[in-house]
């Protein structure tokens, strides 16, 4: 059976990317395990240890802000069968908002994952998060 591992890693878009970044690595210590994108669409995983991960992508602004979106985006599981397990949320009754699918994150190296996305109980978006 098909099981959660763990938190991969807790995604949320910034609005002074260097900023954010410069934060957690020297404030906090924590050391960028991966990065991608360019100038003004980049993003990075910030390694916070025991294997998880904070996201961080450059983008908020005050529109955004405006309209009561979240800097959180999603939070993302780690899973060692990304398929088995969006069918168990799927049959308990979650929605799906994205199908299980293989990406290649562009960093360096490239980061081969399968994910899928789904809104839990009270539409907080989770992410199914496999590496491949």
């Amino acid at each position: 059976m098909a099981a959660c591992k763990g938190y991969h890693h807790i995604a949320m878009r910034v609005r002074d990317f260097d900023r954010s970044v410069s934060f957690y690595t020297d404030a906090l210590g924590f050391r960028v395990g991966r990065s991608w994108g360019a100038e003004n669409q980049r993003a990075v995983m910030i390694e916070t240890g025991g294997g998880s991960y904070l996201e961080i992508f450059e983008g908020a602004d005050a529109d955004r802000e405006a309209a009561g979106e979240s800097p959180l985006l999603h939070f993302a599981l780690r899973v060692d069968d990304c398929d088995a397990l969006l069918n168990a949320v799927r049959k308990a009754g979650a929605e799906i908002t994205v199908e299980p699918k293989d990406v290649d994150i562009p960093s360096d190296p490239t980061y081969p994952v399968r994910i899928a996305f789904f809104k839990g109980p009270d539409g907080e978006i989770v992410e199914l998060f496999q590496e491949r």
